[in-house]
C-alpha cells in the first residue's frame, strides 16, 4: 500500500523540491499531509504531526528537519515536550522558529493538556492517592517552581474542581489557609485535597509541609469539611499524608 501511495504522489506532484513550503520542500514519501490522508492520521510520526501544525521551514531547513530537531530534544517524548515550554523558550532553543510557529506549537501542546484533563476529569472518582497524582502531575511534576493545587469534591468523591491556589519559588510556596477554605466554600466542596510540588524531585515532606498540613486538618474540621489528603507531587514520584496515616 505504501508504494502505492508513494507512486501516486510522484505522479500528482514531481519529485523535485526548491521552495520552503511543507508540499514543495519535501520529498513525496515524506509529506505529512498526503501521507495523513492516503494512510491516516496514526501513520505519522510525532515529528511529522508537528510538521503539519508548523506548515513550514526555513531557507536550508525543512519543516521536518525542523520538528524532527524539536522531537529530537524531548527524546521523541510528547509529554516531555510538553513541560514547561513557553514562547520565549521555543524560540531561543530552536533556530528557524519565530514568535508564530512558537505560538502554533504551544497552542498545540496546551490543547494536549487540556485533553487529557477532560479525560480525568470526567473518568473517575478520587478513590486513592494514585489517582490524584495521575489527575495533576501533568501540571505539576516538572515545574521548577513550587505551586500549590486544590481539588474539590462531591459527596461520591467525584473531582468538581481544580483550583490554583498559590505560586511560590523554587523553594517554597506561600500558603493561605483562609483563601483555601473560601475557595471550597465557594465551589460546595464535601470535601478538598491539597497537593503541591517539590523542584527537587524529593518527594519527602518538608517541617513546614507538616505544619501546613495541620493548620488544613484543623481548619477543615472546625467547618465540617473533610480534607482527604495532602499529595507532594515529584517526576515519578509522589507523597501522600492519607496513605501514611497523618490527616
Amino acid at each position: 500500500m505504501e508504494n502505492k501511495y508513494i507512486e501516486e504522489l510522484k505522479a500528482q506532484y514531481g519529485s523535485d523540491a526548491r521552495s520552503r513550503s511543507l508540499k514543495e520542500t519535501i520529498a513525496v514519501e515524506d509529506r505529512p499531509r498526503e501521507k495523513a490522508l492516503a494512510m491516516g492520521f496514526d501513520s505519522l510520526s510525532n515529528s511529522e504531526l508537528l510538521a503539519i501544525i508548523i506548515g513550514s521551514g526555513t531557507r536550508g531547513h525543512s519543516v521536518t528537519d525542523l520538528c524532527r530537531e524539536i522531537m529530537n530534544s524531548s527524546g521523541n517524548s510528547l509529554y516531555q515536550l510538553v513541560q514547561n515550554r513557553s514562547v520565549e523558550s521555543i524560540q531561543k532553543q530552536f533556530k528557524g522558529i519565530g514568535k508564530v510557529k512558537a505560538i502554533q506549537i504551544c497552542a498545540v501542546l496546551e490543547i494536549a493538556k487540556r485533553y487529557q484533563r477532560e479525560g480525568i476529569g470526567k473518568m473517575v472518582q478520587l478513590r486513592s492517592s494514585a489517582d490524584v497524582y495521575n489527575c495533576l502531575r501533568t501540571d505539576m511534576e516538572a515545574l521548577d517552581h513550587e505551586e500549590m493545587w486544590m481539588l474539590t469534591l462531591n459527596r461520591a468523591k467525584h473531582l468538581t474542581a481544580r483550583v490554583r491556589v498559590s505560586v511560590g519559588g523554587s523553594g517554597a510556596t506561600v500558603v493561605d489557609v483562609k483563601a483555601i477554605l473560601r475557595r471550597a466554600i465557594e465551589r460546595n466542596a464535601d470535601s478538598i485535597i491539597i497537593a503541591h510540588n517539590h523542584p527537587s524531585n524529593n518527594p519527602s515532606p518538608s517541617p513546614q509541609d507538616d505544619s501546613v498540613t495541620e493548620k488544613l486538618r484543623k481548619a477543615c474540621r472546625a467547618i465540617e469539611l473533610d480534607f482527604l489528603d495532602h499529595i507532594i507531587v515529584c517526576r515519578h514520584a509522589y507523597y501522600s499524608y492519607a496513605d501514611e496515616g497523618r490527616v
